[in-house]
């Protein structure tokens, strides 16, 4: 028998793996089986090259369980260990410089396992004991067993072993004794092991008989040994696409369509990207990405290794270049992650960019699901707007789909304003905003229809790339305001005529939770409703903007602001304003008179008092200063309350205010009932 320290020449490497992998413990089944496998391929290896020329037989890893013994084991028929090739692999560990590498990572040292050769120390994780018991391929080795009990201390003794291979035998720890539960296990190699190149069998496969689920003889492998990334895409059907997401997705929709990586220079890549249906909830759909090493899988945490857009498609990429057991921060530095970044990107935009040139028609069928991808790719990654500007597409409330060259073709006679601005209207609602769509529509205009999650954005995005254009929603403000003709100029209602109107709405307003109505008045024409609610375009994206960037919450705190605005050429409010007008005309004269006098008054007295330094003015001036302004005030009151009086009786009034309201979703509750009895009595 041998016994000996663990070559490391500082403080024990044992704590260090449990301090500071803890949180990845689960990892240490992922190396153990991958080392299985490793040995496996090599014996393939030595067979093919002819440096073996017995039989292989099988070369199964198999993963067993002991509940009673407390062990984990894992089997291979690989090549083996001799003693010297344990002292070497197993008792040396296998970096340099032991005294920098705690002293780099004593703070952060996750996922350095793999990376500094430490895979099989990863056992000591969950086991207070480890055993390997192996036995080398090479003629007249014989079996030896290596043990340790997480000190540097080891043993090496002679053992019996009839064929080539190596056990592992982990005696898992008291603290981590679900690792002895056979649905942990099943999960973990289901999780990490799946596609592994090498048959790995767990048990047995069981069937029902006599009510009962009994195990039979054909061994449970748990292992795809080649997955369809690995095979020649001329050789595959799209039912094997599909097939294989099920496989990936079982509770997902069908995949849009995909796109099969496939590359050895200047990095080795494969995988297979597909686009899933998306339409919302961008962060519930992230992280479907599954990352491979040589078919073993790392994490689904893709993030540094693929643009941040591209983590919304779902597949599996597979490369031994990527340094996957570092540091993200590494991964988002090191040149290589970023080169194979570049070069995903570039594939999908080259299949959108084919697929659109190709089946135009389908492109656009996929359009509503494929939006928010692109849309999410275009406002984050400058390089794929420059490729996605010439397939992304706008649709227009009719449900036509244009190009961005060709939109604006189509627009740009009609569309541009007076100061040369093109204004793309657009919806973020068909329904609701029907009439707002119907009055740009009968002016000639195109509306799109922007009701996509990131399309606000988006379209501020467009706003900063299109020369001298301007996105507008089509029920941000009275058709004529928005895109503003030379020719587009009317005679307006006389100054006072338009207070008169504006005070009688503006008394009427209901109270709105988080919600500030203003009254303006504007001639639209006798077609045009005879009011109707704007809201401004530049509050509405901020506070849609807020919900998506940290940092403008302020935003969404502010009250929603309205505009009511009311057509002073419709029969509607011309008849409101003459039947005010006859009904105050009386009451109206004193108080306007009082108002002019005091006004006069007020312009007297500052005009006087400009003349003066401030510390001349004395108290007396200042105190009448005040007192004239209070009575402009109290008289302005009056004849705000006179305009109340008049307007809380008129149901026309109270009719068009709720209706307005009824037409954007603003008009609930009691305020509703109250409408509704009001119709009934004026169709009486």
């Amino acid at each position: 028998m041998q016994k000996g320290n663990i070559g490391v020449t500082t403080e024990n490497i044992f704590p260090v793996i449990k301090k500071f992998l803890y949180s990845d413990h689960e990892i240490f089944l992922r190396e153990m089986v991958s080392n299985a496998v490793d040995a496996s391929q090599k014996m393939k290896t030595l067979a093919e090259k002819g440096d073996f020329k017995g039989e292989l037989g099988d070369l199964t890893v198999r993963v067993s369980l002991d509940e009673k013994e407390g062990t984990l084991t894992i089997s291979d028929r690989g090549i083996g260990m001799t003693e010297e090739e344990i002292d070497k692999y197993i008792n040396q560990i296998a970096f340099s410089g032991v005294n920098d590498f705690l002293e780099k990572y004593k703070d952060n040292a996750n996922n350095i396992i793999g990376h500094f050769g430490l895979g099989f120390y990863s056992s000591f994780m969950v086991s207070k004991k480890v055993d390997i018991i192996t036995k080398s391929y090479r003629e007249g080795a014989k079996a030896v067993k290596w043990s340790c009990d997480g000190s540097p201390a080891y043993e090496i003794d002679d053992a019996e072993r009839e064929s080539r291979g190596t056990d592992i035998v982990l005696h898992i720890d008291d603290d981590c004794k679900e690792f002895l539960e056979k649905n942990t296990i099943q999960g973990l190699l289901n999780k990490y092991c799946k596609f592994m190149p090498v048959p790995v069998a767990f048990g047995k496969k069981t069937e029902w008989k006599d009510g009962k689920s009994v195990e039979t003889d054909e061994d449970n492998i748990i292992n795809n040994v080649e997955p369809l990334w690995t095979k020649t895409p001329s050789t595959l059907k799209d039912e094997d696409y599909k097939s294989f997401y099920r496989t990936l997705y079982p509770m997902q929709d069908e995949p849009l369509f995909w796109i099969h990586l496939n590359v050895d220079y200047p990095f080795n890549l494969t995988g297979i990207l597909y686009f899933p249906r998306i339409k919302s909830n961008i962060e519930l759909q992230r992280n479907k990405i599954q990352l491979y090493c040589n078919q073993v899988f790392v994490t689904d945490q893709v993030e540094g290794i693929v643009p941040d857009f591209l983590t919304l498609l779902h597949g599996v990429i597979d490369s031994p270049d990527i340094p996957l057991n570092v540091s993200r921060s590494y991964l988002q530095s090191d040149r290589d992650v970023k080169k194979i970044a570049t070069y995903i990107t570039k594939k999908v935009s080259d299949r959108l960019q084919s697929i659109f040139k190709e089946d135009r028609k389908g492109f656009e069928e996929k359009w509503d699901d494929l939006k928010i991808f692109i849309n999410y790719g275009m406002l984050s990654e400058e390089s794929f707007y420059d490729r996605a500007k010439d397939f992304a597409l706008m649709k227009d409330t009719e449900g036509k789909y244009f190009t961005f060259d060709e939109y604006r073709t189509l627009i740009k006679d009609n569309q541009t304003d007076k100061d040369g601005n093109l204004v793309y209207l657009y919806s973020t609602n068909k329904e609701e905003q029907y009439s707002y769509i119907e009055t740009a529509k009968a002016k000639g205009y195109s509306v799109l229809l922007m009701d996509g999650e990131l399309d606000v954005p988006t379209a501020s995005m467009l706003e900063q790339k299109l020369e001298k254009s301007h996105f507008t929603r089509v029920d941000s403000d009275i058709i004529e305001r928005i895109i503003v003709k030379e020719d587009a100029k009317k005679e307006s209602l006389e100054a006072d005529k338009k207070e008169h109107l504006s005070t009688v709405f503006t008394t009427q307003l209901p109270k709105l939770e988080k919600a500030e109505i203003y009254v303006d008045v504007e001639p639209m024409g006798e077609q045009a409703q005879p009011v109707i609610i704007t809201q401004s375009e530049y509050m509405r994206r901020m506070k849609d903007m807020s919900r998506l960037q940290a940092g403008m919450s302020f935003y969404a705190q502010m009250p929603d602001s309205y505009n009511l605005v009311l057509n002073s050429d419709h029969p509607l409010i011309k008849k409101v304003l003459d039947d005010c007008e006859s009904n105050t005309a009386e009451a109206l004269k004193p108080i306007e008179g009082e108002i002019k006098g005091q006004e006069a008054r007020l312009a007297a007295l500052r005009q006087s008092q400009d003349k003066k330094k401030p510390e001349e003015i004395t108290q007396e001036e200042k105190d009448d200063v005040k007192n004239t302004e209070k009575a402009i005030e109290d008289e302005k009151n009056k004849k705000r309350e006179l305009f109340a009086n008049y307007a809380k009786d008129n149901s026309i009034v109270h009719q068009l205010i709720d209706l307005a309201l009824l037409q954007n979703g603003m008009l609930k509750g009691a305020a509703l009932d109250k409408f509704l009895k009001r119709s009934i009595e004026l169709i009486k």
